[in-house]
């Protein structure tokens, strides 16, 4: 038998790897167990923690604890960390009923940024012609510092940001796998920074050099033509080299005056717009020592960053080329163009390699995401170009190229101008998907194909849309991050993909912005619409803003991090604070009169007026705001803050009684009448046990009467599946899952999409794109779906935050017969698999449930049974259960005529 051992050690959330330029002084350490046997729950664990200094081993320390837990214990040293310090960490355990403990783990590293500002050494420095023309599109900016190394290297650290996007290099070779570094933050409240180890790019003579474009920092941003120069007028560089040699000495190069700059061939870099390289334009060795041209030209050195901008690393994983995807089809449109089928809505650019073309000859890369009448279907994109243009320097061995600066979001690719007698075209391109690089944590699968593949699809567009802010869309002039989305999404992104460092950062910007407007939350964050008409209008939003609530409950519940409330809580009390209420009559709701989104692309709604859905907008607000204070109440009690808990656990009261007398009726019929309006009352638990019974056949009705269409927008759609469940109608909710007609989940699918809509209908059965201004294919909003699927369909769900303690508990209802679901948790790998067949012997159907419940957790399974349910609570380890079953229920269900 294979001896157990301890894996995976981590730190916070951070991927596996070394973790290099962190920001917390007390690093909360993780690890999983391999090869545990069943029922296997850890008794004692010890960390050994060793301090490196010039790669010596300078401390040793240990820290023996009986404890149970394995996930975020304590930093076991009295001290912080420091700026710099490096630690190696390794683990070992041992169980319930073993006197030995495991072998020591292998050994994981973890290293200190730069904690201080003092730290900091370097000048913010900008190219002289960089504050010129301000509203103009600026080309990159090329920088560059040569400098000698005397001494044997032992280790190097290149500490870097930019105002703006950057890409650095040593001597001609790139400087790490970051794509779009710094990354996209609140740049007046945050500035994130790099740390890279570089001692393998370093010689004697060497040279550093770095190219910056606007990105987020100042290049175009918002819808309508949107605004530049957001956050400052010109780009700029902040870096800071430290080479520590072998006789301990430490040699510092540092951005300053001594640098020196000229214009690169990129010649445009937008995020929007896209990219123009002209390699005709490239100045040769630019980052290799030796002679120059005269193009390079001294820096200007810039005003220091303000004290109040923390230079920070930040909890996120870094944006990355995570695939490569080669084209399926080549495309000649009915008016001569030539497309490229990538048969995958993705997110990235497009890659030529080895294509040899004549001197200034000028290849165009045009994007979008579907073809309207056999051609590129370009109008969803509004003022977004989305094109890449690469000119040729001729040389005759081929030449490749890939964009660097700019990201689109694309299916199909318009290819202009392929160079005559050039290769194979599609052998030649490339598509390279880029996404922040998010750990895999779940996945699901069913007995219905479509199924599986709506499930995909909402992976291809969280993975889309999670780049390096969560974004609403990845391809037309907008990509911002929408509060609303996130709130809605949150708990179905937390099952699908290890999201908390990009959420916790975001969060955080989220608190900012919202601070700048004097409490109430931004619509977006980073916030860029303080100029676009009326969406930089400041007035406060249900949903939308009751992100700073729903965003950490879901994080939390993930994870069971108090950190993360704790780190939140004052954004969350802010809003609440914010919040206009009623002066006369439910006075512990809304004010009735204040405008909102509601239930946000109802597919009832006109498709240029989304806000006018069936539902009132104000009882939606209503019934999120009972919810979330409901949630706050438990924040407070889970941090301790026990007059905080009783005062919002009363007004949660007073606000369900309150919603009840204005919107319920006794019978349990609501005043809106419609599916969005009993899934909030339903799944928020504002109705009594027979008002419950009663709104849950109504909502049930309205769904069959509707011959089982979608007619709910974003509020509604996380919740009508589950409320239909809730309420003992799984084989309502599962017709309803399985309908292919416009409004459906299944409807894209049928029309060969593979990501999810921003709208059922974004492009109409005809194949023509939906006549609205607002339309993208790659939303993952409506993707909400896939944790009703992971919860109901294949029953994994968990019942204690963090996963400690989970229940399989299947829907075993509709033409299903099996399904499945993994989730990786703090704790390893759980999963539930069920599968329906005739037993051979008794002629009958026999459920067969297999589960696998993580070392040191427990899960409850629920066995649905001929003579009713049992529930058995087993360990961890791998546990096969069967009974004779039968559905309750007939399937196909009915839908509800005009006549009955």
């Amino acid at each position: 038998m294979t001896a157990l051992t301890v894996t995976d050690v981590r730190f916070e959330q951070y991927g596996l790897g070394p973790a290099l330029g962190v920001d917390e002084t007390r690093p909360r350490i993780s690890w999983r167990f391999a090869n545990a046997p069943p029922n296997f729950r850890q008794e004692e664990y010890e960390i050994q923690l060793t301090r490196l200094a010039n790669g010596v081993e300078i401390d040793l320390y240990s820290s023996r604890i009986t404890s149970p837990e394995s996930h975020l214990v304590p930093w076991p040293l009295p001290a912080p960390i420091s700026s710099r310090q490096r630690y190696a960490a390794r683990v070992r355990a041992r169980g319930k009923d073993d006197t030995v403990f495991t072998p020591w783990s292998e050994p994981s590293f973890i290293e200190a940024g730069l904690l201080s500002r003092s730290d900091w050494s370097c000048d913010l420095i900008s190219a002289p012609w960089a504050g010129d023309d301000p509203d103009k599109a600026k080309p990159e900016d090329l920088f560059r510092k040569e400098f000698v190394i005397r001494g044997s290297i032992l280790h190097a650290r290149l500490y870097i940001t930019s105002h703006g996007v950057y890409e650095a290099e040593i001597n001609g070779q790139r400087v790490g796998d970051f794509f779009l570094a710094p990354g996209w933050a609140s740049y007046d409240g945050r500035l994130p920074y790099q740390t890279y180890d570089v001692t393998q790019h370093l010689s004697q003579t060497n040279t550093l050099g770095v190219r910056v474009a606007e990105g987020w920092f100042s290049g175009r941003l918002g819808f309508e033509g949107g605004s530049r120069n957001i956050w400052g007028r010109r780009t700029a560089l902040l870096a800071q080299l430290e080479v520590t040699l072998a006789d301990g000495s430490l040699v510092t190069i540092a951005t300053d005056g001594s640098w020196t700059a000229a214009q690169g061939p990129i010649r445009l870099a937008e995020i929007y717009d896209g990219e123009k390289y002209d390699a005709t334009a490239e100045v040769p060795g630019w980052s290799v020592a030796g002679p120059q041209s005269a193009c390079w030209t001294p820096v200007e050195v810039l005003p220091p960053i303000p004290e109040q901008v923390p230079l920070l690393r930040g909890a996120a994983e870094p944006v990355r080329r995570v695939q490569v995807l080669k084209p399926v089809e080549t495309i000649t449109t009915p008016a001569g163009k030539t497309i490229l089928d990538f048969g995958q809505n993705l997110v990235g650019y497009v890659r030529i390699k080895n294509v040899a073309g004549p001197r200034e000859h000028v290849l165009l890369l045009s994007h979008a995401e579907v073809l309207e009448d056999g051609e590129l279907g370009v109008r969803p994109l509004r003022v977004c170009k989305a094109r890449d243009e690469y000119t040729f320097r001729g040389d005759l061995g081929g030449e490749s190229y890939e964009p660097r600066l700019t990201f689109h979001g694309f299916r199909y690719v318009q290819v202009d101008n392929w160079p005559a007698g050039a290769a194979d075209l599609s052998d030649s391109v490339e598509a390279v998907v880029c996404h922040t690089d998010m750990e895999e944590r779940g996945s699901f699968s069913c007995s219905d194909e479509k199924l599986n593949k709506l499930f995909a699809n909402i992976r291809w567009s969280m993975r889309g849309n999670f780049l390096s802010v969560p974004t609403d869309c990845p391809q037309r002039d907008e990509r911002l991050g929408w509060t609303g989305d996130l709130a809605l999404f949150a708990p179905t992104a937390v099952l699908l993909y290890g999201c908390s460092g990009i959420l916790r950062d975001w969060l955080q910007n989220v608190w900012f912005d919202q601070k700048k407007l004097n409490g109430v939350p931004p619509m977006v964050s980073p916030n860029v619409l303080y100029d676009n008409k009326p969406w930089g209008r400041v007035f406060p939003l249900a949903i939308w803003h009751d992100v700073t609530i729903l965003g950490p409950w879901a994080l939390w519940e993930e994870t069971r991090d108090h950190t993360i409330l704790a780190a939140q809580y004052d954004s969350m009390v802010t809003w609440l604070n914010c919040i206009p209420k009623n002066k006369e009559g439910p006075t512990r709701l809304w004010d009735l009169s204040k405008p909102q989104l509601g239930d946000w692309l109802d597919p009832n709604a006109p498709p240029s007026e989304p806000h006018k859905a069936l539902t009132d907008g104000v009882l939606v607000a209503n019934a999120f705001l009972t919810h979330s204070l409901d949630l706050i109440a438990r924040v407070a009690t889970i941090l301790g803050k026990g007059d905080d808990a009783a005062k919002y656990h009363a007004m949660a009261k007073d606000a369900r009684a309150d919603f009840a007398a204005e919107y319920i009726a006794p019978n349990g019929r609501l005043v809106s009448d419609t599916q969005t309006a009993y899934s909030l009352a339903i799944c928020f638990h504002l109705l009594s046990p027979p008002q419950l019974r009663r709104a849950g056949s109504r909502l049930a009705e309205i769904v069959r009467r509707n011959s089982f269409r979608v007619a709910t927008g974003f509020a509604g759609t996380p919740f009508v599946c589950e409320a239909l469940c809730l309420s003992g109608h799984s084989d309502v909710a599962y017709a309803m899952l399985l309908n292919e007609k416009c409004p459906s989940w299944l409807y894209p699918v049928t029309m060969d999409a593979t990501t999810v809509w921003e709208r059922w209908d974004s492009m109409l059965p005809d194949g023509r794109i939906n006549p609205g201004e607002m339309t993208s294919f790659n939303h993952y909003a409506y993707g909400a779906v896939a944790k009703f699927m992971v919860e109901r369909l294949a029953g994994l769900r968990r019942l204690e935050p963090g996963w400690k303690r989970t229940r399989v508990q299947p829907e075993v209802e509709g033409p299903f017969t099996w399904a499945r679901a993994e989730h990786l948790t703090p704790y390893g790998m759980v999963s539930s698999s069920w599968v329906l067949a005739k037993h051979a012997e008794a002629g009958m159907n026999e459920l067969r449930i297999e589960v696998v419940v993580p070392p040191t957790t427990e899960m409850e399974v629920v066995i649905p049974g001929v003579d009713g349910c049992r529930t058995e609570t087993v360990g961890s380890g791998k546990w096969l259960f069967a009974t004779a079953y039968v559905r309750r229920k007939g399937w196909p269900v009915k839908p509800i005529g005009f006549f009955g």
